[in-house]
């Protein structure tokens, strides 16, 4: 194993270990990494979208706003959350002058509202299960997708947005999270049709990747950020997961409450 794989299999097992300790925690402790997490990112994308210093900590500033409102002391998920992440938008759009750097408000507010969502459900430990349901394909997709694409190859996903990635890589990924999907539904009770589902939030999750690099590839850069060494910034870690939790949070809705 590679110096430059191994920073990156370690730091990968810290993060995930710090995630599932507030993941399994809840309630304040969650909210609370998803609002550090959330925060850096505003910086991120406040320098992938080429913004003034002064713009980017304006906007980190604006989306503390409805990250704190999200405190389950406070509203928690609510109408209000989404009323401030709304004005957080404009006030960032109009002040800062830029609407690229605004759009960094529901990219990042969104899957965390999805996120503690899902977490809040119950009874019993359902919260915990489909909060974990909806990280760990996401991580799994990663990880078929990497492994598949380096064994197998093949032709190119998206050769101008990001080299790296393949179509093998892709199906590797979605195997990947639907046997995540299907073995928590067989040992903890994962809703059949959240586990079918999976597949599809593996989709979802490398659109979400896709988007990124097509962002630091406009931004010239390899990275978002250089905060987590062998990954890069946050956004780099986090970037499936802000578009694999809100569908997660629409699937949930739709096939087991509405059902």
């Amino acid at each position: 194993m590679s110096s430059e794989l191994r920073t990156r299999a370690v730091v990968g097992a810290i993060l995930i270990s710090v995630a599932l300790g507030a993941l399994f925690a809840g309630g304040f402790l969650f909210w609370l990494l998803l609002v550090v997490a959330g925060v850096l990112m505003q910086g991120e994308w406040g320098d992938l979208t080429g913004a003034t210093p002064e713009n980017r900590k304006l906007a980190m500033f604006a989306i503390s706003v409805p990250l704190a409102i999200l405190c389950p002391v406070a509203a928690g998920v609510s109408w209000l959350a989404f009323g401030l992440m709304t004005a957080a938008f404009f006030f960032v759009a109009l002040v800062g002058r830029s609407v690229k750097l605004a759009l960094g408000v529901p990219y990042i507010v969104v899957p965390v509202m999805a996120l503690l969502f899902l977490r809040e459900q119950a009874p019993d430990l359902r919260g915990l299960l489909l909060a974990f349901w909806a990280l760990a394909l996401v991580w799994a997709t990663d990880i078929g997708a990497y492994f598949a694409g380096r064994s197998i190859g093949g032709p190119k996903l998206a050769p101008h947005v990001s080299p790296s990635k393949t179509w093998s890589g892709l199906g590797g990924g979605i195997l990947a999270a639907l046997s995540v999907g299907f073995l928590l539904h067989h040992f903890v009770g994962l809703p059949v049709q959240l586990a079918a589902a999976s597949g599809l939030l593996a989709v979802a999750a490398q659109l979400g990747d896709l988007l990124e690099s097509w962002m630091k590839r406009r931004a010239g850069v390899k990275d978002s950020g250089t905060l987590l060494p062998g990954h890069g910034g946050v956004m780099d870690r986090l970037d499936g997961v802000v578009a694999a939790a809100p569908l997660a949070a629409i699937y949930y809705i739709f096939l087991v409450l509405s059902s």
